[in-house]
């Protein structure tokens, strides 16, 4: 379902004709003035390539400069993921889908190989069509590579690029982007780029890749979303060295040089944007994603999605788990390997969803978790030289040095991994889970794949086929025995697409954790019978679309309900209306 929003809607007014219309409903550029066809195949937003009908090449001064030939979307869609598909390695199929995005390459005769299209709307139609073989490429794990490279892979600008060099001139800099109804902003500063360190300038694969899925998956206005990238400098000594590398270089900016610096950036978005933009913070630091958020979120509508949208889709798939497995949330025990912004922001979000099932306080319900750092179990005899976020896990029990230790001394019912270190769940750590639980649950969330704490076919291995596993990053099937299992991928791509729907629709200020409750509530609802019988604890992503207008839905209900919507009055049904403002792809005619 698709509309064009009002100016008083939820959304921002459809400007540029994003969304699908009627013949006689065109916003266009040409609306009022015919523009050349060169300038019309340049623009993504209207170029349709092939596409182009008879009457709209006459219309449009198009001929010639079109092959003769008519075709329509799929035909179109058909061809480029026949071209994707000859493409063996994913970094491949990761640059060639983002040329699609900025200028799509459609291979139109064999004479003329090379010929781009710019085609925005076809991107997204593929990315819609195909989601569960072309995630993996635009996300992860492709997108880890993809920063690492991005230096000898970019081409052209793709977001904002946002300097020391800046400082003091934020505000003109965001006045540069050519969009001004900007509503989701995806920020990094590149230090701590999946699990794959600090990548400095060249993270900015990140925001895209996200964006990419805020409009894909949950229907987020192409023209409203903006990648940024903050460069303070990088300690990678191997970028600072290359010749290629394109960030500022310098060793990283700490202190006071950086907080200015963001404070600069907070305040020019909320001044350019206003107070209903979303900023997502995107894979900083713990030592500055915990700041930030905690000194940002009562000022600005404010996310960061490794603590709090991890959190949710664990949450979620946890809640799902129980059919599984048993029992109610408050009778497991959960323990983590690893204690920086994911495990911590799953630990809180799971102890918050404990507290408001069994109306126990959060301080008693964070009991049942338990945190393994580097150090060992985090226990109260360590609390004096514990970072200020791992202090609340610190309870009473002996010294505990190495993870299988811990499994057999606390007896979890749920192992969690966000530890960023591949192969720590060892054979001997799943055998333990496995020797006290049925059906262990375990959940390897690090990524890319070679950071993932097991792999799928070591979980079922090592349990004997009884785990209930979920990873970060994808996996294939596994036969065990003469079973197939096929295992869970806990990606954030089915929170936050749908959380920024349901902030925008309701005109959300300010962002709760009972949003992200409500979010994770919606994600478990969408896990159907036939799901269950494959052991999988999370819903195909072929229906993301209809799961991120549930999640949309639910969040804004919450909003509502927390007096932080500013769209009045409340929609009657949010579900349809959740629908109905998500972005289509699909082409629309040109008269």
């Amino acid at each position: 379902m698709t509309s064009t929003l009002k100016e008083n809607d939820g959304g921002v007014k459809d400007l540029y004709g994003e969304d699908n219309a009627t013949e006689d409903q065109l916003i266009t550029p040409w609306h009022f003035s015919v523009a050349s066809g060169s300038t019309l195949l340049r623009d993504p937003r209207y170029n349709k390539g092939l596409a182009f009908t008879e009457i709209e090449r006459d219309a449009h001064y198009l001929r010639g400069l079109l092959p003769p030939a008519v075709y329509n979307q799929d035909l179109q869609e058909k061809r480029v993921m026949h071209n994707l598909r000859q493409y063996e390695v994913p970094l491949h199929r990761y640059t060639a889908l983002m040329d699609l995005q900025v200028a799509i390459k459609v291979f139109l005769t064999p004479e003329f190989p090379y010929l781009q299209e710019r085609n925005e709307r076809l991107f997204y139609k593929l990315l819609i069509d195909n989601v569960e073989e072309l995630l993996p490429v635009v996300y992860t794990p492709t997108v880890g590579e993809a920063c690492q490279k991005y230096g000898s892979i970019y081409k052209r600008p793709q977001g904002l690029y946002i300097s020391l060099k800046e400082k003091g001139k934020i505000l003109e800099v965001l006045k540069n982007w050519p969009e001004k109804t900007v509503q989701v902003i995806v920020v990094t500063d590149g230090e701590r780029i999946l699990g794959l360190g600090d990548l400095g300038c060249q993270g900015m694969g990140i925001p895209v890749g996200k964006l990419s899925l805020y409009t894909a998956l949950g229907g987020v206005r192409p023209s409203s979303c903006l990648p940024i990238t903050i460069d303070v400098g990088t300690n990678n000594e191997k970028l600072l060295n290359d010749e290629f590398y394109i960030g500022l270089k310098q060793k990283r900016a700490t202190g006071k040089e950086y907080e200015e610096l963001l404070e600069e950036f907070m305040s020019a978005v909320k001044k350019n944007y206003g107070e209903k933009v979303l900023v997502q913070f995107e894979d900083f630091a713990n030592h500055n994603a915990f700041t930030l958020l905690e000194k940002y979120s009562s000022s600005h509508l404010v996310f960061n999605d490794d603590i709090q949208g991890t959190a949710s889709v664990v949450l979620a798939g946890v809640i799902a788990s129980l059919k599984l497995i048993g029992g109610t949330l408050a009778d497991h025990t959960f323990l983590f390997l690893g204690a920086g912004e994911a495990g911590t922001g799953i630990a809180e979000l799971i102890a918050l969803e404990i507290s408001k099932r069994t109306k126990a306080p959060v301080e008693e319900t964070r009991k049942k978790i338990w945190l393994v750092d580097s150090k060992g179990l985090i226990v109260s005899s360590r609390l004096e030289s514990l970072q200020h976020f791992k202090k609340p896990w610190a309870h009473e029990h002996e010294p505990v040095k190495t993870l299988v230790d811990a499994v057999k001394a606390i007896k979890p019912t749920v192992l969690i991994g966000t530890s960023g270190v591949g192969k720590t769940f060892t054979k001997d750590v799943v055998e333990a889970m496995a020797s006290f639980n049925e059906k262990p649950l375990i959940f390897a969330l690090s990524n890319p794949t070679s950071q993932s704490e097991c792999t799928a076919e070591e979980a079922y291995t090592w349990s004997k086929g009884r785990a209930i596993f979920a990873s970060g990053s994808p996996f294939d099937p596994v036969e065990y025995e003469g079973k197939v299992f096929v295992p869970g991928q806990g990606n954030n791509a089915y929170i936050f697409p749908g959380l920024g729907l349901g902030l925008i629709m309701s005109g959300a200020i300010r962002v709760r954790d009972e949003m992200l409750l409500a979010a994770s509530e919606a994600l478990a609802a969408q896990v159907s019978e036939e799901n269950y019988d494959k052991g999988l604890i999370y819903p195909p992503f072929t229906n993301i679309r209809k799961i991120s207008a549930s999640i949309a839905a639910n969040v804004a209900a919450k909003a509502y309900e927390l007096g932080l919507a500013s769209h009045l009055p409340r929609p009657k049904d949010l579900l349809k209306y959740a629908e109905s403002c998500m972005y289509s792809p699909g082409y629309r005619s040109y008269r």
